[in-house]
């Protein structure tokens, strides 16, 4: 007897080698992908925004990228005296305005290279809901109507919230796309949805949120070439559709979730040859993070000189991996 529904995961066509260069960006679920592929020596940036939900903000970022957009001080307002960005997750803010520049352009500056160069996108889309700015917030801020990505807890009064058309979602996707691969045109992207239910817009206005990221989604899949979508939302809530696989809070999907999803995003994303690579990477990442109960034993030492040869070899046969602080580690322990 099946207990778990089946979703017929197809095998991408040009599926991610461990030679490509990943940018990620979109909603918190997009660094459950990005931080597990950064472990296993992966080429990825990840939300260099920060977390960003809606389709308006991820668009926006990313022609800033592709533009190389160096923001100004006028482009940062003040709030309790911290400096934040209204296109910009509240980890680039500071108390200094300088210092919150310098995080931000820095991160601008590798995002533009990445996308430049990079061989995929990954974009998770969390809400279809969008912030723009009142009269009463242009008095310290970009100016009415404005678009914004994260409303750092700054007063309700200074947001009008609406959710955004499945039409005007497509639009922005498609335009967006159309740019970035004026300046990469062998760029394949991959589109998600994260899981998190949004619930503070509400139950019934989250489900309506995600319907309409979800067609919009495949609309730009449907017309647009080497953009797929991997179907990580359905995988929660159709698949493991269960209160266990959340975290206390009975929004977020919790580690066995998250961990389900990533399995199932390498076997249908990933080539077979860099699967059987990750292996060995993950077989190098736990003899790292081993912790002996009897340091000091030839045992011990013999494992270390083991695990050092191991890594010298893998980092002989794949030159383009990153492997200097695991040789540098087993060196130093040895």
């Amino acid at each position: 007897m099946d207990f778990l529904l089946n979703i017929d995961l197809k095998k991408h066509p040009q599926p991610i080698q461990y030679r490509d260069k990943i940018l990620l960006t979109g909603s918190c679920f997009t660094e459950h992908i990005g931080n597990s592929l950064a472990a296993l020596k992966f080429d990825v940036l990840q939300n260099p925004n920060g977390i960003l939900f809606g389709p308006d903000a991820v668009c926006k970022s990313l022609l800033a990228y592709k533009d190389k957009k160096i923001y100004q001080e006028e482009d940062l307002f003040l709030l309790n005296e911290v400096w934040y960005s209204w296109d910009h997750h509240s980890r680039y803010s500071h108390t200094s305005r300088e210092a919150a520049l310098q995080l931000i352009n820095v991160s601008q500056e590798q995002a533009h290279d990445c996308l430049k160069s990079a061989n995929w996108l990954v974009i998770t889309l969390g809400s279809a809901f969008s912030y723009a700015l009142t009269e009463e917030a242009d008095r310290a801020t970009a100016g009415v109507n404005s678009r914004v990505a994260n409303c750092h807890r700054a007063p309700a009064s200074w947001f009008r919230k609406e959710m955004l058309e499945i039409s005007a979602i497509v639009d922005m996707l498609h335009n967006c796309i159309g740019e970035i691969r004026q300046m990469n045109p062998a760029l394949q992207i991959i589109f998600t949805i994260s899981p998190v239910r949004h619930i503070r817009d509400g139950v019934v206005e989250n489900n309506r949120s995600k319907a309409r990221l979800i067609e919009a989604v495949h609309q730009i899949v449907s017309s647009m070439e080497n953009t797929y979508y991997f179907p990580a939302y359905e995988l929660v809530i159709d698949v493991l559709r269960d209160y266990r696989f959340y975290d206390i809070d009975l929004v977020h999907p919790n580690y066995p979730a998250t961990s389900y999803v990533l399995e199932k995003f390498t076997d249908s994303c990933i080539a077979e040859e860099s699967r059987l690579l990750m292996k060995e990477i993950r077989q190098i990442i736990n003899a790292r993070k081993h912790r002996p109960l009897q340091p000091g034993t030839n045992a011990h030492r013999q494992f270390l000189l083991q695990s050092l040869e191991k890594v010298k070899q893998v980092q002989q046969q794949y030159p383009f991996l990153n492997l200097k602080e695991e040789i540098h580690y087993f060196s130093n322990h040895t």
